[in-house]
């Protein structure tokens, strides 16, 4: 019978999504828990300083330790740089001056002008991963074209640029050691994503943690052993020898994380050793 069939098919279905929706219910319906947070205007302040913080601080005690410990120092990109207490605090300082002074009275106008709607249902744990890897994939790309056109056109890197590359040592907190136009349009990029694709706000969330961390991993200054990069295969994901490199030689290595636009546009560089001056 092709109706009951049909029927079969379309409970089966229907069953394997809800098994997939209940997957992430428990977290959503903790999450919404605390849904004034969520909706409030500091929440992607918040949100944001905190985790890009607590990412930032395993890699700093790193830096703390690396000096006297040999074992530490074998894994850093380039073993006779340090990073002084003068420059942490510079990166802090400026981190904390663009979220204040820029993105937080942005993030009210958002707040303003698009109430957050918190739907009850959490999303498909399928879909989450899909869309996550979509909205990586695109800001990919975004970053790589903002990049190269920085590094290729002077005037752009002079005023906007240059900044970001006052260090050709990596840590953690150089991440964010960026003006308030290059801090702004590439915050546009990750927020845009989400919303284009329909994204669920727990969606949102894992891409903006996501996110953060990969960004946070390739400024690090380690190749640690359990790196990003070397659980993506075939040298599809840069991570943070590859950004190193950038900041070493700047006119190659503009994706922020997978190598495939850099092999196209021929700016792709590896080098398996060591960095020394």
């Amino acid at each position: 019978n092709p109706a009951a069939h049909f029927l079969r098919r379309q409970n089966l279905w229907n069953f394997q999504r809800h098994k997939h929706t209940m997957l992430l219910q428990p977290l959503w319906t903790f999450i919404l828990g605390h849904s004034s947070l969520l909706g409030s205007p500091f929440f992607p302040v918040i949100f944001s300083l905190s985790v890009y913080l607590s990412f930032c601080l395993p890699f700093l005690l790193l830096d703390l330790l690396s000096s006297r410990w040999a074992l530490i120092r074998r894994y850093k990109l380039q073993p006779q740089s340090s990073v002084s207490w003068t420059s942490v605090w510079r990166c802090l300082v400026l981190t904390l001056y663009n979220h204040l002074i820029f993105i937080f009275p942005l993030t009210v106008l958002n707040w303003y002008l698009r109430p957050v709607q918190l739907p009850e249902q959490a999303p498909p744990l399928a879909r989450l991963l899909a869309q996550v890897l979509v909205c990586l994939l695109l800001f990919d790309f975004q970053s790589f074209t903002w990049h190269l056109l920085h590094h290729k056109i002077p005037w752009l890197y002079r005023n906007f640029h240059k900044l970001h590359h006052s260090n050709t040592s990596t840590s953690a907190l150089t991440t964010e050691y960026s003006g308030a136009w290059e801090t702004l349009s590439l915050g546009l990029f990750a927020a845009t994503n989400p919303f284009l694709l329909g994204c669920h706000p727990l969606t949102e969330m894992a891409f903006f943690v996501l996110n953060i961390w990969l960004s946070v991993e390739d400024h690090c200054g380690y190749d640690l052993p359990w790196a990003t990069h070397r659980l993506v295969p075939l040298s599809l994901y840069g991570g943070a020898r590859h950004h190193d490199l950038h900041h070493l030689k700047s006119m190659y290595n503009y994706a922020p994380y997978f190598t495939h636009w850099d092999r196209l546009a021929g700016t792709l560089y590896f080098r398996l050793d060591k960095i020394h001056f």
